[in-house]
């Protein structure tokens, strides 16, 4: 068993911090709002600490997600402080590649290692310990980290080097919006059109549009529910990271950009905390 703390307990962060109690590592707990921390604390086994630092002193990995590149640095900077040399810093933060890469550096440095690991699965995937984790970083590295993570993850890939996590993670969001908005438009004409929808998914879902979204989300979306994780604010908050690196790359992503802005309308009818499936409210409510 791993001696581990974990900074960050948020909806994805709590869950996976609690998996790694029940399979019995030795767990550190940090979060920047101290209640949640303590209630994290009432419900596993683990401790509690008041900073970065004290949580990573000693540790074997530590690990974060948290909300965006300047809070992963100033993380990684105070739990740097007290790592020992040879100990893992691992980031489930969905964050820039070059945070990644500038950190990996960082780390490397100082005799630790570092894996940007970006996940998967959302609330429901952390909370049931079935997370997608694609990494990056080194074979060694990943290969350590490998089995401490499997406490919350179902599927683990090392896919290159440092920064090669978040840009999976990228192509990963760049996939969802696209599945999600065609699935909206599909409900919506098919409500337009007078059909059964259940009907319409039975047959379509066995075919060559299936998807885990509409397998998972048609009848919420039909039914106005976006209660499921996640959130559209996060969801604009990856995408700006997207656009930002198809600026670097030459990337063309026009679909994307455009969802990103159809995402913008649903924050403006209030959905800022809906779920991604909601792009279906735009539809239903700008239109109807």
């Amino acid at each position: 068993m791993a001696k581990t703390a974990f900074i960050g307990l948020g909806v994805m962060g709590g869950p996976m911090a609690g998996h790694l109690a029940r399979a019995g590592h030795d767990v550190a707990v940090y979060n920047r709002t101290e209640e949640k921390a303590r209630d994290w604390a009432q419900k596993h086994s683990g401790r509690t600490y008041s900073s970065v630092a004290a949580a990573a002193d000693g540790a074997d990995i530590v690990f974060s997600c948290v909300g965006n590149d300047r809070d992963l640095r100033e993380v990684f900077e105070a739990a740097a402080s007290s790592m020992r040399k040879g100990a893992i810093f691992v980031d489930h933060t969905t964050a820039s590649a070059e945070i990644a890469r500038e950190l990996a550096a960082k780390a490397e440095e100082r005799d630790l290692g570092f894996l940007d690991a970006p996940v998967s699965g959302g609330q429901a995937g952390a909370e049931a310990g079935k997370l997608t984790v694609m990494a990056g970083g080194q074979p060694s590295v990943f290969a350590e980290a490998q089995p401490i993570m499997a406490a919350y993850a179902a599927n683990m890939t090392l896919i290159g080097p440092a920064g090669s996590g978040q840009l999976a993670k990228m192509v990963n969001q760049i996939c969802i919006a696209g599945v999600l908005q065609g699935l909206a438009e599909g409900l919506h004409f098919a409500k337009r059109a007078d059909l059964d929808v259940e009907k319409v998914i039975a047959a379509i879902s066995k075919g060559a549009a299936q998807s885990w979204q509409m397998e998972n989300r048609w009848k919420t979306m039909s039914e106005g529910r976006f209660d499921f994780g996640f959130a559209v604010d996060w969801m604009r908050k990856d995408l700006g990271l997207v656009l930002e690196e198809a600026e670097r790359n030459g990337s063309k992503l026009e679909l994307t950009k455009l969802i990103d802005g159809y995402y913008a309308d649903v924050q403006a009818l209030g959905g800022k905390r809906w779920d991604t499936s909601s792009l279906i409210a735009r539809l239903e409510r700008q239109r109807s």
